[in-house]
């Protein structure tokens, strides 16, 4: 791989170290309004990122289909969205936006559900990261370097709410500002783990190019779809998650048409 494609594996999780390690500098707990708005962003990141990088590529792509060029994107979209829905049926985890009433779980246990939500959350989006690298470096999409750039830096700043949400809950459990940085941290250490795997096997994944940029992108949806809306919509009316939605929509927007 070269160092362009490393750096865009990295870039991602950097965001992640970097929003977890808002748990020096805040109180013990986000208040609900900022929890909304770093979620409402997040997911405007998350849905512009899938539309713009993802799934335009895929359609693009499969031009000489004609007038069933849609379909590969609509296949894999939904392969996507089947494959969070069956991991999350499977995989016993805590969703980000559910209450921790009291109960027989223990700390640990509550910690460790978390975490396996979190994970969940960052396959597709590491999956992504690599399928976009992966069309750049073949040139069998169409994709440019700046393209692939915007979509790493999109979801580094998706990730960045996304890590103090995480680094923070952990430390109002009880655990330390430093273990709780360092749970949060290691939350997104699985996107260049699956970024990379995909690069590694992009042999098998160019010709099926349209269908998994596209089921990225179901993936991703899923994500902001069953937790992410709930997550900013949660508590008494409020405007600001949808703000803040619109806000990650249009910064993913602007980087992906301007660097692309």
């Amino acid at each position: 791989m070269t160092t362009s494609v490393i750096l865009g594996l990295v870039i991602p999780f950097v965001g992640t170290t970097l929003g977890s390690a808002v748990v020096f500098f805040m109180k013990r707990s986000l208040s609900v309004n900022v929890s909304r708005a770093l979620t409402g962003f997040a997911a405007g990141v998350m849905t512009a990122a899938s539309v713009w990088s993802l799934i335009i590529p895929a359609i693009e792509q499969s031009e000489p289909m004609g007038k069933w060029a849609f379909l590969p994107a609509f296949i894999g979209f939904w392969l996507g969205v089947g494959f969070l829905l069956l991991l999350d049926h499977v995989i016993p985890h805590l969703h980000i936006n559910e209450e921790k009433a009291e109960g027989p779980k223990s700390k640990l246990a509550r910690t460790t559900m978390m975490m396996l939500a979190v994970t969940l959350h960052n396959i597709p989006e590491g999956m992504a990261v690599g399928v976009v690298y992966t069309g750049l470096i073949s040139g069998s999409a169409e994709i440019s370097a700046g393209g692939a750039l915007a979509i790493s830096l999109g979801i580094a700043i998706q990730n960045f709410p996304e890590g103090a949400i995480i680094s923070m809950p952990l430390h109002a459990q009880g655990q330390s500002k430093g273990k709780a940085f360092l749970n949060g941290t290691l939350s997104g250490a699985v996107e260049p783990v699956f970024g990379a795997l995909t690069v590694l096997f992009a042999r098998l994944i160019v010709p099926a190019m349209p269908y998994l940029l596209s089921f990225a992108a179901g993936a991703m949806m899923y994500v902001v779809v069953e937790e992410l809306i709930p997550e900013m919509s949660q508590g008494e009316h409020s405007h600001i998650g949808v703000l803040l939605f619109s806000v990650g929509f249009t910064v993913m927007m602007v980087l992906d048409v301007s660097l692309g």
